[in-house]
């Protein structure tokens, strides 16, 4: 197998709660954040140098095979949470908040991020910002730390018209500064920055004394979160422009089955010390 030319990522001290974000980014060390589903996942991760953990509602599309994020609920967030928090029990974990769970008001929005942080997360993070800021600042004030997610928010794909960049025009970038601007007063801890113009960006990044993490947002956010079956290369037929592919895990997956499958038809496995 040939050996990565990169050479390894340096360590980085682990977060144990939302200060290490603020840190960071006063210090300018980027944020890596990773998703993780599942507890197999998350152990491994645990042992890399990511920051943090996502326990995104891209479980929907990516572990349940759906078109979008919509289908999932505060309880298939919280066994998913529950999962990794149980793979990568000193990781700093946040958990999304799905679909329309900070729209019915402050006590329900309050249930499900309680939900969430009994199954192991330390943060929830919220999309959008506009009808429900009096929700995010009442999480807050309420001891739950929470992360602001702006840009392409794909709960709200059938409004956007699909998958695609957002604030490409002068009052879509005012619209998202304003709500940048927004959040930050309310409270939340960090802000994922998903799909818009590197420029509008870096433009947010700097006027915030709170981070960014982009996808698909350009190199001058604070940090970086990728999908980790992206960055792997296990979903070969997904490659959207902002995802570089470190490794070909479809092709090892592909190799280490075919390895056991002839093993299997040629009688070689089980062998002796396989065997009881």
């Amino acid at each position: 197998m040939t050996r990565l030319a990169d050479p390894p990522a340096p360590a980085a001290r682990p977060l144990d709660s939302i200060h290490g974000f603020a840190a960071a980014k006063a210090t300018g060390r980027k944020l890596v954040m990773v998703t993780a589903y599942d507890a197999w996942s998350a152990r491994l991760l645990a042992a890399t140098p990511v920051d943090c953990l996502l326990v995104g509602d891209s479980a929907m599309m990516v572990v349940h095979g759906e078109a979008d994020t919509l289908g999932a609920t505060p309880d298939i967030m919280a066994l998913h949470t529950r999962a990794v928090a149980r793979g990568a029990p000193r990781t700093f974990i946040v958990a999304d908040m799905p679909f329309l769970s900070a729209r019915r008001g402050p006590g329900a929005a309050l249930d499900c991020a309680a939900g969430l942080l009994r199954a192991g997360a330390h943060a929830v993070k919220i999309e959008g910002a506009r009808g429900h800021l009096d929700v995010v600042r009442h999480l807050v004030e309420s001891g739950i730390p929470v992360m602001g997610h702006l840009g392409l928010t794909p709960q709200r794909v059938h409004v956007l018209g699909g998958y695609k960049v957002q604030a490409r025009s002068a009052a879509d970038g005012d619209r998202l500064r304003e709500d940048a601007a927004a959040l930050a007063a309310a409270g939340v801890f960090a802000l994922v920055l998903e799909c818009i113009p590197r420029e509008l960006a870096a433009e947010v990044t700097a006027a915030l004394a709170i981070p960014t993490i982009g996808i698909g947002a350009g190199p001058g956010c604070d940090g970086q979160v990728l999908v980790l079956h992206d960055l792997l290369g296990l979903n070969p037929g997904f490659r959207p422009r902002f995802v570089r592919q470190w490794a070909d895990g479809a092709a090892l997956v592909g190799r280490g089955v075919a390895r056991f499958a002839a093993a299997v038809r040629r009688g070689t496995f089980p062998a002796d010390k396989e065997s009881f």
